[in-house]
C-alpha cells in the first residue's frame, strides 16, 4: 500500500510538474506575441509618421507657394528640414510628452537626460566613434553591393534608377550650400535620431526579456533597417539604405550612442553629394 501511495504521489507531482510548465509555456507565447504586435504597431506608427511628415509639410508648401518655387531649392532645403523636424517631434518627443504628462502624472521638466539616454545621444563623439565611421562606411558599401548583386538576379529590380532628393543635381553656389547642409548635415542627424536611435532602442529594449540577446539584436536590427528601407519609397534605394542601417544599428550597439552612425551617414551622403552635385553623376 505504502509503495502504490508513493506511485500515485509521484505520478501527482509529475503531473503538477508538467501543468505548470505548460500554463508557463502558454504565459511566454502570449507575452511574446503581445511583445510582436506592440513593435508592428511600433513600426507601423513610426514609417507613417515619417511618410505623412513629408506630405504635410510638402502639401502645405505647394499650397504657400505654388508647385514651381516650391521646386526651387531653398524651398525644397525648407521642405525637408521641417519634414525631418516634424517627424522627430511627432515620433520621439510628443509620445514622451503625453506618456509622462498622462500615465506617470509628472509635469515637471524633468527627463531630458533619460530621453538622450535612450536615443543614444549621451556625452559628445569620441576618438573611437570617429575612428569606426570610415570602416562603417566601407563595410555598408560592401553589403549594399552584395544584396544589389544578389536582387539584379530579378527582372523586376532596377539597380539603375535614379534617387530623386528633390534637389537640382547642378545648383550653383548658395544653392549648392543649402543642399549641402540638408542632406549631408540635417538628415543624416534627425534620421539617426528617429530610427538607431528612439526606435531601434526602443524595440531593442522590448526584446531584451523575451528572447535570447543576440536573437534580440538581430531581430531589432532587422526590423528597424526593413522599415528604413521601406521609408524611402524606392526598391534600388532602399535595399542600399537597408545595408547602411544594418551597420549602424551594429554601431549603436558596440558603441551605446549614435554618434558614431552620424558620422557614417554623413560620410555617405556626403560621397552622393559629391557624385550628383560637383562630379554630376
Amino acid at each position: 500500500m505504502k509503495e502504490e501511495k508513493t506511485v500515485l504521489t509521484k505520478k501527482k507531482s509529475n503531473d503538477k510538474g508538467k501543468s505548470e510548465k505548460n500554463k508557463k509555456s502558454v504565459t511566454t507565447k502570449k507575452s511574446l506575441l503581445k511583445t510582436f504586435c506592440l513593435i508592428i504597431m511600433l513600426l507601423i506608427f513610426v514609417g507613417a509618421t515619417t511618410i505623412a511628415s513629408q506630405l504635410l509639410v510638402g502639401y502645405a508648401m505647394i499650397f504657400i507657394l505654388g508647385p514651381t518655387n516650391f521646386a526651387r531649392t531653398i524651398p525644397m532645403a525648407i521642405y525637408s528640414a521641417l519634414s525631418y523636424i516634424l517627424a522627430t517631434v511627432f515620433v520621439v518627443v510628443v509620445p514622451r510628452k503625453i506618456y509622462r504628462r498622462w500615465v506617470l502624472k509628472d509635469t515637471s521638466a524633468r527627463g531630458k537626460g533619460e530621453l538622450k539616454r535612450e536615443i543614444g545621444l549621451t556625452d559628445l563623439p569620441t576618438w573611437t566613434d570617429l575612428g569606426l565611421a570610415p570602416i562603417a562606411f566601407i563595410l555598408s558599401l560592401l553589403l549594399a553591393a552584395g544584396l544589389v548583386w544578389f536582387f539584379s538576379l530579378f527582372p523586376w529590380f532596377n539597380a539603375e534608377e535614379v534617387q530623386s532628393v528633390g534637389f537640382n543635381t547642378y545648383a550653383p553656389g548658395l544653392d549648392r550650400i543649402i543642399a549641402f547642409i540638408v542632406l549631408v548635415v540635417v538628415a543624416p542627424i534627425f534620421e539617426e535620431i528617429i530610427f538607431r536611435g528612439w526606435l531601434y532602442g526602443r524595440i531593442r529594449k522590448m526584446l531584451s526579456d523575451k528572447m535570447a540577446e543576440i536573437a534580440g539584436i538581430v531581430l531589432a536590427n532587422f526590423l528597424v533597417s526593413l522599415l528604413f528601407g521601406i521609408v524611402h519609397l524606392q526598391w534600388n534605394v532602399g535595399i542600399n539604405v537597408f545595408a547602411l542601417s544594418v551597420v549602424l544599428c551594429a554601431l549603436r550597439e558596440i558603441t551605446g550612442t549614435i554618434h558614431a552612425g552620424i558620422i557614417t551617414h554623413m560620410i555617405k551622403n556626403g560621397v552622393a553629394f559629391y557624385l550628383l552635385y560637383v562630379l554630376g553623376m
